[in-house]
């Protein structure tokens, strides 16, 4: 079976016939949930069920729950988690205790997507948060130093793992630099290339235990101005793969997104010759089941099969995902909220 290097959306909570026939042809990688998509459990199992039987095979279905306010399985219906800011300023008064929150913090909320059939999350951050990182990261970030975000971001990649759900460390080679948001224009970062050393060790610190790593839409006058990580050859190979160090499987943050420039086949094709192995599009700005339909084919056909390194990376990634691992629950709960007392109080 061919499989196309791809993570592609879905419209809404039920799949539609056309996306039916699009899955079943086209074979995406993996399919990526919005919270368009997400109403409440029994619909999210069925859903996730039903893509699955569409593929014909138990892909990746992935999610981007980091907790806080990027969190597409949404109170009620599901748990509120904290941002990585949170823990961050746990961590910063008691070291122990905001790796412990972290790590449970993020065992619990895995169960919670594996409980659904959702076994990949695009989570966690490791962006270095500075002065001047724009809100389009901001309490996303663990925190300012690289010894908070390195301890954390393995933490919540262990917590994730444990619940039996592989992570995704993001946005590579860091983005907490960037003062506009990647959404809607290009971040230029203009910091030399000493200080973005504390950045790359960021993710160098955690290229062997992130199965999956995802660019960042940002351009470093130091390295390549003005070209974006996600569609540049030299900050892939350069910094990412070799600096970094990082060889798991490398997706592109969200094609859609408009700082790339260009039309979708464009942005994808760009970024595979850059060297990403996969292609990631969430048709995060539309609504309309025809438009995000009519992108995903664009997506799909820019992407091409998944072969090689990227195939071997890819299987990698999906052998991360194991059983969630025994653990009292009620027992966990009872923890993580005395830990999040503690963090509260400031203590």
């Amino acid at each position: 079976m061919s499989i196309s290097a791809c993570i592609t959306s879905i419209s809404g909570p039920v799949l539609l016939t056309e996306e039916r026939a699009f899955l079943r042809d086209a074979q995406p990688w993996g399919v990526i949930l919005m919270g368009r998509s997400c109403v409440d459990k029994r619909q999210v199992r069925a859903l996730v069920s039903e893509v699955q039987n569409t593929l014909g095979r138990e892909a990746l279905i992935f999610i981007d729950q980091e907790g806080g306010r990027v969190a597409r399985l949404k109170a009620p219906e599901w748990p509120k988690f904290p941002s990585a800011a949170t823990y961050g300023s746990l961590y910063e008064a008691d070291n122990d205790a905001g790796v412990e929150a972290c790590r449970v913090g993020h065992q619990l909320m895995a169960l919670e997507l594996s409980s659904l059939g959702i076994h990949a999350d695009c989570a966690p951050v490791g962006d270095l948060r500075q002065p001047t990182t724009h809100d389009a990261i901001g309490d996303r970030a663990f925190g300012s130093s690289v010894e908070t975000v390195v301890a954390l971001a393995e933490a919540a990649l262990a917590g994730l793992q444990a619940g039996g759900v592989a992570g995704c460390i993001k946005h590579m080679p860091g983005q907490g630099r960037a003062a506009v948001d990647s959404h809607h224009d290009l971040p230029r970062v203009e910091a030399d290339k000493a200080l973005l050393e504390l950045d790359f060790s960021v993710f160098a610190g955690l290229a062997d235990t992130a199965p999956m790593g995802m660019t960042g839409h940002v351009s470093y006058d130091a390295i390549m101005p003005g070209e974006a990580a996600t569609v540049s050859k030299t900050i892939i190979s350069e910094i990412i793969r070799e600096r970094i160090g990082f060889d798991g499987l490398l997706m592109t943050d969200d094609l859609g997104m408009n700082a790339l420039g260009g039309n979708l086949a464009d942005r994808g094709a760009r970024a595979l010759a850059a060297g990403c192995d996969v292609l990631l599009h969430c048709s995060g700005f539309l609504r309309e089941p025809a438009q995000i339909l009519a992108e995903m084919q664009d997506i799909a056909g820019a992407a091409g099969e998944l072969t090689g390194k990227a195939l071997e990376r890819a299987s990698r990634a999906e052998a991360a995902v194991s059983e969630p691992e025994p653990f009292d629950v009620e027992a966990g709960w009872a923890r993580f909220e005395t830990l999040m007392t503690q963090a509260q109080a400031g203590v």
